[in-house]
């Protein structure tokens, strides 16, 4: 019920949107919200972008985290003594 305007709907809401706003007001309204959808696309475009290549990467071989790991211990043994 609510997931579908029609263009009777639409117009009503255009009118209501006219007498609120103004003639004057609502072109700025209107570049205001087109300029802010742009915004958001573009954002969404670059997270996109940036999932999909962290995704496409290969990840690490569980072999060299154990070998990262145990220089590390190394390190930290040295240290100590």
């Amino acid at each position: 019920m609510f997931g579908r305007i029609g263009p009777m709907e639409l117009i009503l809401i255009l009118v209501i949107a006219l007498v609120i706003f103004g003639p004057k007001k609502l072109p700025e309204i209107g570049k205001a919200l087109g300029e802010a959808f742009k915004a958001f696309k573009k954002t969404q475009e670059d997270v996109t972008k940036e999932v999909s290549t962290i995704t496409s990467d290969s990840p690490a071989k569980p072999s060299d985290a154990k070998e990262s790991v145990q220089k590390d211990a190394d390190k930290n043994e040295a240290a100590k003594s």
